[in-house]
């Protein structure tokens, strides 16, 4: 028996972690290679996304949990 090489497309697989001086590529848990980025490079993010110290963060809105309530009561306080 002979094994033949064949090439997979992984596109949709690989996963980019970000580090200081650039992108660090992931397929699953092993790392298969890094994009370098110059020094002084930005990221484009749609507005309710932001990075910080090599974080992706996204803005949401989220109840205030201090003041938790029932919203299905009737108005003699019964739920």
């Amino acid at each position: 028996m002979t094994l033949n090489q064949q090439k997979i497309d992984i596109t949709d697989r690989v996963v980019g972690k970000l580090k200081s001086n650039g992108i660090d590529l992931y397929l699953e848990n092993e790392k298969i290679g890094q994009i370098s980025l110059p020094e002084g490079s930005s990221f484009n993010l749609a507005h309710h996304f932001e990075t910080d110290h090599q974080k992706i963060y996204q803005n949401v809105s989220v109840p205030d949990k201090a003041q938790e309530r029932y919203t299905d009561c009737d108005e003699g306080g019964w739920c």
